[in-house]
C-alpha cells in the first residue's frame, strides 16, 4: 500500500538543541499511531513538521509523493488536519461557528459564501465528535473534554486525509478520555490515518495499532504498539526501569 505520508531523514533543532535527528517513518491510509517520547523529546515538533506549520532543517516530508513546500496552504490543509494541545479563543465563538472555521481551506476566499456542502460537512462533522447538541454554547465555556470534541469536530470539518493530534486527551478524567479515543476509532475506521502524541503507555496500547516512540541518541522507532514498548525501549526514552510489564 502506498504510503499516505512519507517523513524521511528529518532533522530539526531550536537553537543548538537538536530534537529530531534523522528521523524517517511511513503512515499508510487508515492506520492509527501513538507517538510517544519523554516530554521535550520532539512530538510536538514532529506533529507540526508533518502539518507544514514548521520547516526542518534537513530531510523531508510527502503527502502522497509530493514534497509539503510543493503545496499551496489552502490545498494541504484539505489533506492534513492538525489539532493543538491548547486553542485560545478570543471571541465568543459558538461551537457552531467555531466548528465553521474548518472549511475555510475549501472556501473561494477568507470570507466565501457556505455551500450545502460546507454546511453538510460541518454538521457530520459535529455528529461524528459528538458535539452537535452543544452547537449554540460557547467555546469559552466548556468543559475541558468538551473543548476536545470540538476541536477535533473542527479538524474533521476540513475532511482530511490525515488527522495529527498533540495530547488529545491531556488533563482528561478517563471517561472524557474514552470519549475521544472512540471519536477517534470511529474516524480511523472511515479510512482517516491518525497520530497521536500520547503519554499515557497503556492507552497507546490500547487504542493504537502501531506505536511511534521517539528516542534520544535512536531517532524513531517504529512498529506494532505491543513490539515497540518494550521494558528495554522504556528505560532508554523514559531513563526509568520498569517494574512490571505492561499488561497487554
Amino acid at each position: 500500500m502506498k504510503p499516505v505520508l512519507s517523513v524521511r531523514d528529518l532533522s530539526f533543532a531550536y537553537g543548538t538543541r537538536a530534537v529530531l535527528t534523522d528521523a524517517s517513518f511511513c503512515l499508510s491510509p487508515g492506520e492509527r499511531v501513538a507517538l510517544m517520547g519523554a516530554n521535550g523529546a520532539g512530538k510536538t515538533t514532529l506533529l507540526k513538521i508533518c502539518a507544514g506549520l514548521l520547516r526542518a532543517q534537513s530531510g523531508e516530508v510527502l503527502y502522497l509523493g509530493k514534497p509539503l513546500d510543493r503545496y499551496k496552504r489552502p490545498e494541504l490543509a484539505r489533506s492534513i488536519a492538525l489539532v493543538p494541545q491548547e486553542v485560545h479563543v478570543t471571541f465568543d465563538f459558538t461551537v457552531q461557528q467555531f466548528v465553521e472555521q474548518g472549511r475555510t481551506p475549501h472556501l473561494s476566499s477568507l470570507f466565501g459564501t457556505f455551500r450545502e456542502r460546507d454546511r453538510r460537512a460541518v454538521g457530520e462533522a459535529m455528529t461524528c465528535a459528538n458535539v452537535a447538541h452543544l452547537a449554540d454554547r460557547t467555546f469559552n465555556e466548556l468543559s475541558g473534554g468538551e473543548r476536545q470534541r470540538v476541536k477535533i469536530a473542527l479538524a474533521i470539518a476540513q475532511e482530511p486525509k490525515i488527522l495529527l493530534l498533540d495530547e488529545p486527551t491531556q488533563h482528561l478524567d478517563i471517561g472524557r478520555q474514552a470519549e475521544i479515543f472512540a471519536v477517534l476509532r470511529r474516524l480511523n475506521e472511515s479510512g482517516m490515518a491518525i497520530v497521536a502524541a500520547v503519554h499515557d503507555l497503556q492507552s497507546a496500547l490500547a487504542h493504537f495499532t502501531t506505536g511511534m516512540l521517539i528516542s534520544p541518541g535512536a531517532g524513531l522507532i517504529c512498529g506494532p504498539t505491543a513490539e515497540v514498548l518494550t521494558p528495554m525501549a522504556i528505560r532508554q526514552v523514559f531513563g526509568v526501569p520498569l517494574a512490571a510489564e505492561i499488561p497487554y
